[in-house]
């Protein structure tokens, strides 16, 4: 077995934003820790894409997915045992699983599609592109967001994963999140 990329027993529920590059999810991953005085787990492929890139001018290839995957899991594990509520995580396995197969011809590595659909979460918000693209180092292909979005969406369909589609300004995002966060609260803390 992969512990390193195995999901740790938590205590809390466990949100994930999922969606294409530049529509919100770290923006709003931030907000919804601050409102709910909880923590939020940050994209590990960034950092980790972003010292590739200043060190060699490397781009992602799919021998670095499992290493970030594996980073990605660490951090989530991590920061799971910092709450006892509401854990945001910027991305999961299945984004990096979603993004593997449409960059890499349909491509995946075995272990992170094992655990991609093994690991758990509570509730995905699924970030439409009606926001505004921002350019950096590692995102491209502002062109094909539409088909990005659609394979998202496919993703949480095809494995029947909940999720709410988040589409309008900031502020309208964060309240319908906040909204289906609470109904996720009211029913642990009855469970509890």
């Amino acid at each position: 077995m992969e512990k390193t990329l195995t999901q740790q027993p938590a205590n809390c529920i466990k949100i994930v934003l999922f969606g294409p590059e530049s529509t919100g999810k770290t923006t709003l991953s931030k907000q919804l820790a601050l409102h709910y005085h909880s923590v939020w787990v940050p994209e590990y492929a960034r950092d980790y894409l972003q010292n590739k890139w200043d060190n060699e001018r490397g781009i992602c290839e799919p021998k670095d997915l499992l290493p970030i995957a594996r980073g990605q899991m660490a951090l989530e594990n991590k920061w799971a045992k910092k709450t006892d509520s509401v854990l945001i995580c910027d991305t999961d396995l299945l984004e990096y699983k979603v993004y593997s197969e449409v960059y890499y011809s349909g491509m995946c590595d075995p272990l992170l599609e094992k655990y991609a659909l093994e690991n758990i979460y509570d509730l995905y918000f699924l970030t439409y592109i009606d926001t505004p693209w921002e350019a950096d180092d590692l995102r491209d292909k502002p062109e094909e967001r539409e088909t990005m979005f659609k394979a998202f969406e496919s993703a949480l369909i095809k494995y029947k994963k909940p999720y709410v589609l988040l589409k309008g300004d900031k502020k309208s995002r964060l309240q319908l999140a906040i909204k289906h966060i609470d109904l996720l609260l009211a029913k642990y803390n009855d469970a509890v």
